[in-house]
């Protein structure tokens, strides 16, 4: 495999130690400045540049795009995802979870725990969203930071107000949210890579810090993480569309709550924590993607006129219960069943000898006429009048493995 890893800095940690995965593992890196390209956009002829240079052909590219550079950043990776070539992290991906506000709005669609977040603009605004979230202590986000920074906890109404009206006057836009007090400074930070964590580890912070990033003097203990766990911060990962990303999650009293989701996480702390080669997973996922990749439904849908992606839900009475998924003739009716949700488990590719049983949810790829015949008139009135297409960040990340149950 012949990978480039896009960073403006090639001597930090995380590089570094990406660059000894790969060629402890043979393979071909260079780390590439991500300023130092230019695009050309030119008609089924995308180009990239470098150092004035036409860009050699790579297989694969792994980001690591400051939040300085977001735009510019997420540019490079897009032309690089138009010429094919295989991205850890897509460029909507980082783009998605770089923004606080955006990636809580599409978390919300999902039955995953997040604060309760508020965001305003006028002034009168600000004391209804305070108590919306619960009312004082807060805790007041810029919408772009990261390692801490732009984070601050408002103890009374007058601390709360004083500081959102002077970061407005600033013209920064902040979000409110609500300070999950029995996480006591504390949070986890898990490492997902495509659909496992890796590594996890629990940061602490210290004195009268509340927050506990390690650049904050937070120190640091591996962890062991419960399934709820895990399964949240690789549907979250998975949501936001990233194959590789650092969950930080709090410690809620009704289970885990997303607090950021970051695309290019550091590894000299958690490495250091956990002693485990993460640089060498990240690695190994990626040339596992190049040599087997995953089926993009979304390109499969933009050229398969009259097909799609939608959720059926079995209900009493329906005519398939007790009937195998071969006996029920969805196949036939070019219908392909893609993952069973079944009393909150997850199954891919259910086998053909499984029974379909009540409440059962099932994913589908196939005709949309075929599939609009099978949602109940009530559920098709609330949808739009096609079939809704789901995007591919919201296939869930197992779709295409055997089936395991």
């Amino acid at each position: 495999m012949k990978l480039a890893i896009l960073s403006k800095e090639p001597g930090n940690y995380s590089t570094r130690r990406l660059v000894a995965a790969c060629e402890a593992r043979g393979h071909s890196v260079k780390v590439l400045n991500t300023l130092k390209f230019g695009l050309d956009i030119e008609k089924e002829n995308p180009a990239l540049y470098y150092r004035q240079k036409k860009l050699s052909s790579y297989d694969a590219v792994l980001p690591r795009i400051g939040s300085s550079i977001t735009y510019f950043g997420t540019a490079v990776v897009r032309q690089f995802q138009q010429m094919d070539v295989y991205s850890a992290n897509s460029a909507d991906g980082i783009l998605n979870s770089r923004d606080k506000l955006r990636s809580f709005q599409i978390l919300s669609k999902f039955n995953i725990g997040i604060p309760a977040t508020s965001f305003v603009k006028d002034k009168k605004d600000v004391l209804p969203a305070i108590e919306r979230v619960g009312g004082v202590p807060i805790v007041i986000k810029l919408l772009e930071g990261t390692q801490g920074i732009g984070v601050l906890l408002a103890h009374t109404i007058e601390m709360a107000t004083s500081i959102i009206e002077l970061l407005q006057s600033q013209k920064q836009d902040v979000l409110i949210q609500k300070f999950v007090a029995e996480s006591k400074g504390k949070d986890i930070r898990a490492i997902v890579v495509g659909d496992q964590v890796v590594a996890a580890m629990r940061r602490v912070a210290q004195g009268q810090e509340f927050r506990s990033n390690v650049h904050r003097g937070g120190k640091t203990e591996m962890v062991e993480l419960s399934e709820e766990y895990k399964e949240t911060a690789i549907r979250a990962s998975r949501i936001m569309g990233l194959g590789i990303s650092g969950v930080d999650m709090l410690e809620g009293k009704d289970g885990p709550q997303i607090m950021e989701i970051n695309s290019s996480p550091g590894l000299e702390g958690i490495e250091g924590c956990t002693k485990l080669d993460i640089a060498g997973s990240f690695i190994d996922y990626i040339a596992a993607q190049v040599d087997f990749p995953v089926v993009d439904l979304k390109q499969r849908l933009s050229v398969s006129k009259g097909y799609g992606v939608t959720e059926i839900s079995i209900p009493e009475g329906s005519e398939y219960i007790g009937k195998t998924i071969l006996d029920s003739g969805l196949d036939k009716r070019d219908i392909n069943i893609l993952t069973l949700h079944r009393e909150g488990k997850v199954i891919p590719n259910p086998k053909s000898v499984r029974e379909i049983l009540a409440h059962d949810k099932f994913l589908c790829f196939g005709k949309l006429e075929s599939m609009k015949d099978l949602i109940p008139k009530r559920e098709q009135r609330r949808r739009s009048p096609e079939v809704e297409n789901l995007t591919e960040s919201e296939i869930p990340l197992s779709a295409n493995k055997p089936d395991g149950a």
